[in-house]
C-alpha cells in the first residue's frame, strides 16, 4: 500500500508519526509526503522541510504567501505523480485542504483528514466545504463524528493523543519537587499560552490574580512552563510578581529532558491557572484541577462571540458533559472574577476530579493507542469502499 501523508506543524508531526507506526504494524506500507522529524523517524522522506508550513496569523502569512503557494502546488503535483492509494492530511486545514482540493479535482484518490474541525463550536459551514474534498475524517473527540457524517463524510473517533503521552513516575515527580525546593509546599502552575500574543495579553491579568493569591496564601509557590523562544518574554513579564515563578523552558538540544521535566511539573502541581486550549486535557491527564481564562483582541472577540454555538470552550467540560472547570473567556477574563474562583478551587479541588476521570475515559485512556486506532480505521474504511 502507498500512502501520501502531510503534516504542517509539530502537533501534526506527532499525530502522523503515531499513525505511521500503527500502519506499519498492520500492513506493508510505503510512505511519501511532508512531515517533521518524528514522521521522518518512521520512514518518511519529507518533500521539503515541514517548518516552511508552520506559519500562523495573517501578518505572518502574507509575506510568505508566494512561497507557501509554490509549496502547495508542489505538494499537490507530487501526490498526483505518486498516485497513492490514500492521501492523509493532518490538521493544518489552510494548507492541507487546499492540497486535497487540487488532488480531488484531478483524480479519484481517496482522502483522509486527521483532526475534525471544531464545527460544534463555531463556523459549522466548514464541514460541508470539507466534504467536497475529504472522504474520511479521523476525530480526536468522541462527540465529533455525527457532525462529520451529517456533512457527508465517513468519520471515526480514534482517541485523543493526550491519553498516550508518557506519564512520569511518582519517584520522578517527587524528585522534581525536591530539586526545585517545592517539598511540602502548595504548588500552582501558571500557563499563559503558547503564542506571543497570548502571553502578552494574559500574563498581566494572571499577574493581578497571583498578587491576590500571594496575599491570601503566601506559602504558595509557582511553576510556569513555556517554550524556548517565549522564555525571555515570560521572564521579563513575571519579574514584578510577588511570588517569583520557576520558569521552565528547554535549552537547545534538551527537548527530551524538558519533556520529562514539564510532565513532572504538570503532575507535581496542586492546581493550575491556564489559558484556554488543549492544555486543559494535559492538566486533566495529570489530574490537576484548573481554572481557565482567555481573551483575544477586540475584533476577534466580537466576531467569535457572535458565532459561538457552545456555552463553554473548555474541553474537559465538553467531553465530560459537565461544567466542572470554571472558565473566564473574553470580557469575563478579569482578575476580579478569576481570583475568587481560583482561591475557591485551592480550598476545594475535589469536584473536578470526577469530570477529569470521565473525560480521559471517553478520550480512550486505558485502551488501544490512538495512533493504532487511527491506522485500523484508515485500513478498514479503505477496504470496505
Amino acid at each position: 500500500m502507498r500512502i501520501f501523508v502531510i503534516a504542517g506543524e509539530a502537533s501534526g508531526d506527532k499525530l502522523g508519526a503515531a499513525l505511521m507506526a500503527g500502519l506499519k504494524s498492520l500492513t506493508t506500507v510505503e510512505f511519501s509526503g511532508v512531515g517533521g522529524p518524528l514522521m521522518e523517524a518512521e520512514g518518511l522522506q519529507s518533500l521539503f522541510p515541514m517548518d516552511e508550513l508552520s506559519v500562523m496569523g495573517l501578518a505572518e502569512v502574507l509575506p510568505k504567501y508566494p512561497a507557501l503557494k509554490r509549496r502547495l502546488n508542489q505538494t499537490a503535483e507530487a501526490v498526483l505523480e505518486t498516485a497513492p492509494d490514500i492521501l492523509i492530511t493532518i490538521d493544518s486545514p489552510d494548507f492541507c485542504l487546499r492540497v486535497a482540493r487540487k488532488v480531488k479535482a484531478a483524480s479519484a484518490i481517496r482522502t483522509v483528514h486527521y483532526v475534525a474541525p471544531s464545527v460544534w463550536a463555531w463556523r459549522a459551514g466548514r464541514a460541508a466545504k470539507m466534504a467536497r474534498v475529504i472522504d474520511h475524517v479521523l476525530a480526536l473527540l468522541p462527540f465529533e463524528p455525527p457532525y462529520m457524517t451529517a456533512a457527508g463524510m465517513e468519520c471515526d473517533f480514534v482517541g485523543h493523543p493526550v491519553v498516550a503521552e508518557p506519564r512520569p513516575s511518582a519517584a520522578e515527580v517527587a524528585d522534581f519537587r525536591a530539586r526545585h525546593g517545592f517539598e511540602g509546599q502548595p504548588l500552582l502552575m501558571v500557563l499563559p499560552g503558547s503564542r506571543r500574543g497570548e502571553v502578552n495579553r494574559l500574563t498581566p491579568i494572571f499577574g493581578e490574580v497571583i498578587a491576590e493569591v500571594a496575599a491570601a496564601r503566601p506559602e504558595t509557590r509557582l511553576v510556569l512552563p513555556t517554550s524556548r523562544h517565549l522564555a525571555p518574554l515570560v521572564r521579563e513579564m513575571v519579574r514584578g510578581w510577588p511570588i517569583a515563578p520557576l520558569v521552565l523552558a528547554p535549552e537547545e538540544g534538551q527537548s527530551a529532558a524538558f519533556t520529562l521535566e514539564k510532565a513532572c511539573a504538570f503532575h507535581a502541581a496542586d492546581w493550575a491557572l491556564a489559558a484556554s486550549g488543549t492544555v486543559s486535557l494535559e492538566l486533566a491527564a495529570a489530574r490537576t484541577p484548573m481554572v481557565i481564562a482567555y481573551d483575544m483582541n477586540w475584533l476577534s472577540r466580537t466576531l467569535i462571540s457572535r458565532m459561538l454555538k457552545v456555552d463553554t470552550l473548555t474541553l474537559v467540560n465538553l467531553v465530560s458533559e459537565t461544567r466542572a472547570v470554571p472558565e473566564f473567556i473574553g470580557k469575563a477574563c478579569r482578575a476580579d472574577l478569576i481570583t475568587p474562583a481560583l482561591l475557591g478551587l485551592m480550598d476545594d479541588p475535589g469536584a473536578q476530579i470526577a469530570a477529569m476521570d470521565i473525560t480521559l475515559e471517553r478520550l480512550g485512556e486505558g485502551g488501544e493507542a490512538p495512533g493504532l486506532r487511527a491506522a485500523r480505521a484508515v485500513l478498514r474504511r479503505a477496504a470496505i469502499r
